[in-house]
């Protein structure tokens, strides 16, 4: 099945459960997105994948206009919700790719995307597209998973997350972050590292694993060195997995003029 079909299909059966989600809906980092945007209530921002509505929700009371694009039908019936419950009259939404954003060069003074670009297929694309729909001067700000530089690590996170949700397609180093960023024009201003600590049963009820590939990643897990272990914090009770750690990094880049 092609990628993009495979969001689309594990979004649209689990939108519900990303807006109700609480590192997407309680997270610490879309505080820090916030605090990181320079706004003065002019501005027009784009929010790519958004998902749960969350990022677009926590931005509307703060600038002029939003409009929130997704892959995936049922995400933006799930986010329009939850943005209208909150009282939101700014946000449009629209369905579109973050590969091939259906809007005209130099559109907006902000584009935002938090815990997503993990499962786009060609990254580069992505930001070839965050560069050419920002206005000279416009701000980016990235939030999203990450792994440790070290291989070992990298192949672990990685293919935990593909056994959890096959619409995973790759968590990226914090160096390729920048590396790509700045081959693209854009100006790495400042980012922040943060840890996470992934609740076990929460994170594969999420996917709403079946038992047997609840079973296989378990066991994949328990079988992992004790190096590790010991970087991700696997925190193992009675056999059971109780939660790990991973980590995620807030960036801001800028296009400059």
């Amino acid at each position: 099945m092609d990628i993009k079909k495979e969001v689309q299909e594990q979004f649209g059966k689990n939108a519900a459960s990303y807006v109700s989600s609480p590192i997407h809906k309680d997270g610490k980092d879309l505080l820090k997105m916030v605090e990181l945007a320079e706004v003065t209530g002019q501005e027009v921002l784009l929010d790519i994948a958004t998902g749960g509505g969350h990022t677009a929700n926590g931005f509307a009371p703060l600038v002029k206009k939003v409009t929130a694009v997704d892959l995936t039908a049922e995400m933006l019936e799930a986010a329009e919700n939850f943005i209208k419950v909150n009282g939101h009259q700014n946000v449009e939404l629209v369905q579109g790719d973050a590969e091939q954003l259906p809007f005209s060069d130099e559109s907006f003074d902000i584009v935002t995307c938090r815990i997503a670009p993990h499962h786009f297929p060609h990254v580069d694309l992505f930001i070839k597209e965050v560069h050419r729909v920002l206005k000279p001067g416009g701000q980016f700000l990235l939030d999203d998973n990450v792994v440790p530089e070290s291989k070992e690590f990298d192949q672990f996170y990685n293919t935990i997350e593909k056994l959890r949700d096959y619409s995973h397609f790759r968590a990226w180093k914090k160096s390729e972050w920048i590396e790509k960023l700045e081959e693209s024009g854009l100006e790495v201003f400042e980012w922040h590292r943060f840890e996470k600590t992934f609740r076990f049963e929460s994170w594969c009820a999420n996917m709403k694993l079946s038992e047997p590939e609840k079973n296989h990643l378990t066991k994949f897990i328990h079988e992992s060195s004790d190096k590790i272990k010991d970087k991700f914090r696997i925190l193992i009770q009675d056999e059971k997995i109780i939660s790990f750690n991973g980590e995620a990094i807030i960036l801001k880049a800028l296009k400059r003029e």
